[in-house]
């Protein structure tokens, strides 16, 4: 894929001081997977989730306020300027009164859904002028915990995924060990309960992916090291479990916790991060049945690799080493699914969050 085809810009989310960088852009080069500094950008505490609208060259950026000396937590909008990948803030609004981990787009860009861990609750905010995030909608209370005495004492949301037909959302709360489901109400701009789908007990579940084909979801477990698969039922939105596969090597006998999961835009491999063991699984997918196997193991060059990222076309994968403050960049093996260091790597401090996209040539 040549630069001709457009630009592909990266962006990184970290942990931050409000008085350093927090956000930095780079441009990719598609023949080598080189990264060059384009722009970085202060001014927000902990930045450190991101979701990309290519489409409308909007990056939206999770942040904290400090409302009475208390940490709250706030949504900042960035327009894009796609041929210098210079970033303009163009909004800034609060959510919840804690501070938040995640933030996600619904199909229809009408709405944003955002995830406090530390609260233990899910919101549901809308789409404010010139794209922006707005106002906040609905705000739903998680309770309970699961047998983990430190990690599970109480509910920690640790994400928010729209299905693919946007008519639910789904929400991996690691205090939990639950997958709790809401019906989007798009008319009265609400989160209705939907139903609970239970993971094993201890697995602490974070993240969660859908299969292209809209039948298979996957949620990676940070506690216990396995992934969960499910086989998904669109019209109900219900998932039933097909299998729980370690996230490991036999042998390995360290401490591990998981991070993220992504699968392959062809729908044939599923990757997921390990931080301790710090690299990147690689699974092959069933499509008759979803179930997954074990390609590889393979070091992300750097400690605690808490996201990572597959380019559009699948080609490269860009993976966050937040301890080792570098983003290291792999080529894929679109046929295998496995990965190849390309030999280049960029340092950024304390990366914890990496999405990239193709915009357009002018």
């Amino acid at each position: 894929m040549n630069q001709s085809n457009g630009t592909m810009l990266v962006f990184i989310g970290s942990y931050a001081e409000a008085k350093d960088n927090g956000v930095y852009v780079y441009r990719m080069d598609t023949e080598t997977g080189a990264l060059t500094p384009l722009d970085q950008v202060a001014g927000l505490q902990n930045p450190t989730f991101l979701s990309l609208d290519a489409g409308k060259k909007r990056l939206y950026a999770i942040a904290e306020r400090l409302v009475d000396g208390q940490r709250q937590g706030a949504a900042v909008t960035f327009e894009i300027d796609p041929a210098s990948g210079k970033l303009t803030e163009i909004g800034r609004v609060g959510t919840f009164d804690t501070t938040t981990c995640h933030i996600q787009r619904d199909a229809t860009n009408r709405f944003f859904a955002v995830a406090s861990y530390s609260g233990g609750k899910v919101g549901l905010s809308a789409a404010g002028e010139n794209d922006t995030v707005g106002e906040l909608l609905d705000v739903r209370q998680h309770e309970g915990g699961s047998v983990h005495p430190e990690r599970q004492d109480r509910p920690h949301p640790h994400s928010v995924f729209f299905s693919p037909d946007n008519r639910f959302a789904f929400v991996p709360d690691l205090g939990m060990d639950r997958i709790r489901g809401y019906r989007l109400d798009p008319v009265a701009g609400k989160l209705a309960f939907h139903g609970d789908t239970a993971v094993q007990p201890g697995a602490g579940p974070r993240h969660l992916a859908f299969h292209p084909n809209g039948a298979y979801a996957y949620v990676i477990n940070e506690l216990d090291s396995t992934v969960t698969g499910f086989r998904y039922d669109a019209d109900s939105g219900a998932m039933r479990t097909i299998q729980v596969v370690s996230t490991l090597p036999e042998g390995f006998a360290g401490e591990n916790a998981c991070a993220e999961v992504q699968i392959s835009p062809d729908g044939g491999f599923l990757y997921g991060s390990n931080r301790g063991h710090d690299s990147i699984v690689v699974y092959a997918i069933d499509r008759e049945t979803g179930a997954l196997s074990v390609v590889e193991h393979v070091s992300t060059g750097g400690g605690h690799p808490r996201h990572f990222s597959l380019s559009p076309e699948g080609d490269y994968l860009l993976a966050a080493n937040r301890d080792s403050d570098n983003i290291v960049v792999f080529r894929v093996d679109r046929r295998s699914g496995k990965l190849e260091y390309t030999g280049h790597t960029v340092q950024a401090s304390k990366p914890v969050c990496v999405k990239m996209a193709r915009f357009p040539a002018r």
